[in-house]
């Protein structure tokens, strides 16, 4: 019988390759690191853009009718309902918002925000009092939406209001917490 020649050897297969040359590892690791950035900057500028967009987003201010000048009588406060400027698509309901209406005189109204100057919550207003109280943290405000007491820091926001062919018109705009 014949013996084979060949040397037989018990090593892996893997093991007749040769090692990655260093160079080849460079670009294959610059490459990794490339294409990684890649798929980060695909993927963060549209969440970049998401979180940055309403900063340079103007809130549209439009003059809203509230009614006839006759139906408000003097020196009494109401709460009236006024659309959202910024509403979301999916707002419904929440798309509708509020503001306190006060006729001082005939041809004068101010009215005010409901939400608190604290941290904005709805204010309630107390016809019997003559003041506006904010039942989540006691700030309390006078008829004029200057602080009483309590923690809130500012006076009661107002919106700008004006007569307009015998209607009541308020400019709404965004939630002033801010003054």
């Amino acid at each position: 019988m014949q013996r084979n020649t060949k040397a037989t050897t018990n090593t892996p297969a893997f093991a007749s390759h040769r090692p990655m040359s260093p160079a080849r590892r460079d670009f294959l690791s610059k490459l990794s690191i490339a294409l990684s950035g890649l798929v980060a900057l695909v993927v963060g500028l549209p969440i970049i853009g998401f979180l940055i967009a309403p900063l340079f987003k103007r809130v549209p201010q439009d003059w809203y009718s509230l009614g006839k000048v006759s139906d408000f009588q003097v020196g009494h406060t109401v709460e009236v309902k006024i659309p959202d400027p910024t509403p979301l698509p999916w707002a419904g309901v929440a798309a509708q918002t509020a503001a306190y209406l006060r006729r001082d005189s005939e041809d004068q109204f101010i009215a005010f925000a409901v939400n608190c100057t604290h941290l904005g919550c709805p204010v309630h207003w107390l016809q019997d009092a003559s003041l506006f109280m904010c039942p989540c943290h006691g700030g309390i405000y006078y008829q004029d939406g200057r602080v009483a007491a309590g923690p809130p820091p500012h006076a009661l926001p107002r919106y700008n209001v004006r007569i307009n062919n015998g209607n009541v018109e308020i400019q709404t705009s965004g939630i002033p917490l801010a003054v």
